[in-house]
């Protein structure tokens, strides 16, 4: 027999709310906070399949009639080149987005801030340094260390020490070493020359920030709203959805702006500057910027361009994780795009500047 006990149900008078007996108010608000979240999720995944699903058949149905004919007339060599370049560059860069988006929505729903404030020296000088050599354990290109970076300030990071850890991370990792190592054999000053260079303009940046930075250039990330109430795994899934859909698209952005330069500009003009030592160092920096080459693959592609001479392949190897077209798109979108013209400018000085004294010094 069940006990009456059970079946008795009270009116709070503060908020007028039906409720058993022995739950509380705040139990009870909880409650229907999760319903309600639970009802918002099963909505919004309605909506999404419908609404994608509906965009799907249209898109299908006017690939199949007009697809045929628009190739045809659309189907030329350049077109071919220019799509070959952009599908590599994204293809490159989403595998890395996405580790990074993986990265940094683990920070952010499950370290506590207290971590870095203990790891990371209180000094900014000191914490610069530390900050740039962890980026050694980051395998990832300069994709996944923009979103990164992001969940560091919002975790309390300095951005300057933030900054120096976005630099570093995509070169100056094991997995970046070994395929210089590779792309270079038997030339081990190669890969001195990178870690020392890499490292020393992250630093120098990171310096430079904390130093002249102003906090109206930054625009800080804001943190992915994974609604009241949610769980350590709702706001991990959110910060996910948010930092590789939010960067994702800048990524398609910089490939585009890259496959058209690589070909509106003729390689015959490129071989024009390789009559001078510091015009082919300032030309390779500046190919490394538009030419958007994963971290991961660019030792190979700078070791082709062995007519330019070993410091100015050296600096294509430095400037470009750095800087380029789709990781100035990245921080414009993440942290605005007054900061990231004045980054973006400042870091490539200090990576051809750093370039030209370590290239001088071990090469």
């Amino acid at each position: 027999m069940v006990a009456a006990r059970d079946f008795l149900w009270v009116v709070r008078s503060g908020d007028g709310a039906v409720r058993p007996s022995g739950v509380s108010a705040r139990d009870h608000a909880l409650a229907r906070g999760r319903l309600t979240d639970v009802v918002r999720l099963v909505a919004r995944t309605v909506v999404h399949v419908v609404l994608g699903g509906s965009a799907l058949v249209i898109v299908v149905t006017v690939a199949g009639l007009l697809g045929p004919a628009l190739a045809l007339d659309l189907y030329t060599p350049p077109v071919a080149a220019w799509w070959t370049v952009f599908t590599a560059v994204v293809v490159q860069g989403i595998p890395f987005l996405l580790l990074g988006a993986l990265v940094s929505a683990a920070i952010g729903a499950f370290v506590p801030e207290r971590v870095f404030t203990r790891l990371l020296p209180r000094s900014q000088a000191l914490a610069v340094p530390v900050a740039g050599a962890a980026g050694v354990v980051l395998p990832g290109c300069e994709c996944a260390s923009v979103p990164v970076a992001g969940s560091l300030m919002r975790r309390g990071v300095a951005p300057a020490a933030a900054l120096a850890f976005l630099l570093s991370a995509p070169a100056v990792n094991p997995v970046v070493l070994v395929a210089t190592s590779l792309a270079f054999p038997g030339n081990p000053q190669m890969v001195v020359a990178r870690f020392a260079a890499s490292l020393g303009t992250a630093v120098a940046m990171g310096w430079l920030w904390a130093r002249f930075g102003r906090s109206g250039w930054l625009r800080l990330p804001e943190a992915p709203s994974a609604g009241p109430g949610t769980s350590r795994t709702g706001s991990f899934m959110a910060g996910i959805q948010h930092d590789f859909l939010h960067a994702g698209g800048f990524l398609v952005l910089g490939s585009a702006a890259a496959a058209t330069f690589n070909i509106t500009v003729p390689r015959s003009l490129l071989d024009v500057f390789t009559v001078s030592v510091w015009v082919s160092v300032l030309l390779l920096a500046v190919l490394a910027v538009v030419l958007c080459v994963c971290s991961e693959a660019d030792a190979f592609v700078a070791a082709s361009l062995s007519q330019f001479g070993p410091v100015a392949q050296l600096a294509f190897m430095v400037v470009g994780p750095m800087v380029d077209l789709k990781l100035f798109a990245l921080q414009a979108g993440t942290f605005g795009r007054s900061f990231a013209v004045r980054f973006s400018s400042a870091t490539w000085v200090v990576a051809v500047v750093s370039s030209v004294l370590v290239g001088w010094w071990v090469l």
